[in-house]
């Protein structure tokens, strides 16, 4: 499987909305009921996005909690398919 490496879902949370509306990192951690480390931590790809994440930034900006989770979820799976050895695991059948 060839798979291109996708960005962390903080980056297009900063730039496609943070940046796009000329909001700050207090304002949206404010709307979010997080912290702005928390906020800080997202967009400069220090920590993932979690599901409660998704619905609240879904809910915030009018969009989708599955598109940030699979965002999130491409962005792992590719980290990990480069991170990880699998030539030791045993093949069923």
């Amino acid at each position: 499987m060839v798979m291109y490496n996708p960005p962390h879902p903080g980056e297009l949370l900063k730039t496609g909305f943070i940046d796009e509306l000329g909001l700050s990192i207090a304002k949206v951690a404010l709307m979010l009921g997080v912290s702005r480390k928390t906020i800080y931590d997202i967009v400069n790809c220090k920590a993932s996005i979690t599901p409660v994440m998704a619905l609240k930034i879904a809910k915030a900006f009018n969009s989708d909690a599955e598109f940030w989770l699979d965002l999130q979820v491409k962005f792992d799976l590719f980290n990990a398919m480069q991170n990880t050895n699998l030539d030791d695991i045993q093949i069923y059948g």
